[in-house]
């Protein structure tokens, strides 16, 4: 069978190998973000076009590599709109890249950062501490 060209739409079984995300998942999305929005066929079938492929790949990658939460992914669309959240799916975006017009990735300005008081800092360094205690305690049960 020869391979679907890319502007060929998609079904639901393509769509989830294609983005790495079970089927039920990507129907989970479209309840969730409104911006999901495949072609839906005669009898609910639904066929995502490469836009909408695009769009589950920043989906996931936001929820399961960045770890923002669904909350936060509908802030960045609301915030950003979906042109930048498509961007996202692209990994050197999502580290703080973004696409130049033709040419090499430009590194985008970082907001500084407001200076830590040593309080503040030390608070920082304790949670830390009790952060890598409880995973060290995790590992060591999950290994027993």
């Amino acid at each position: 069978m020869a391979a679907k060209s890319a502007d060929a739409f998609r079904t639901i079984s393509e769509a989830a190998e294609e983005v790495g995300a079970p089927q039920h998942v990507l129907r989970f999305w479209e309840g969730r973000f409104d911006f999901i929005q495949p072609l839906k066929r005669a009898g609910g079938r639904r066929f995502y076009r490469p836009h909408d492929i695009a769009v589950l790949k920043a989906v996931r990658r936001l929820l399961h590599d960045e770890g923002l939460t669904i909350k936060g992914v509908q802030r960045l669309h609301k915030e950003q709109g979906l042109k930048r959240l498509v961007e996202y799916a692209d990994p050197a975006v999502a580290l703080g890249a973004r696409p130049a017009d033709d040419g090499p990735i430009e590194v985008a300005d970082a907001p500084p950062r407001p200076a830590l008081d040593s309080s503040a800092r030390r608070r920082l360094q304790d949670a830390l501490e009790r952060i890598e205690t409880a995973r060290r305690r995790l590992d060591a049960a999950l290994q027993a």
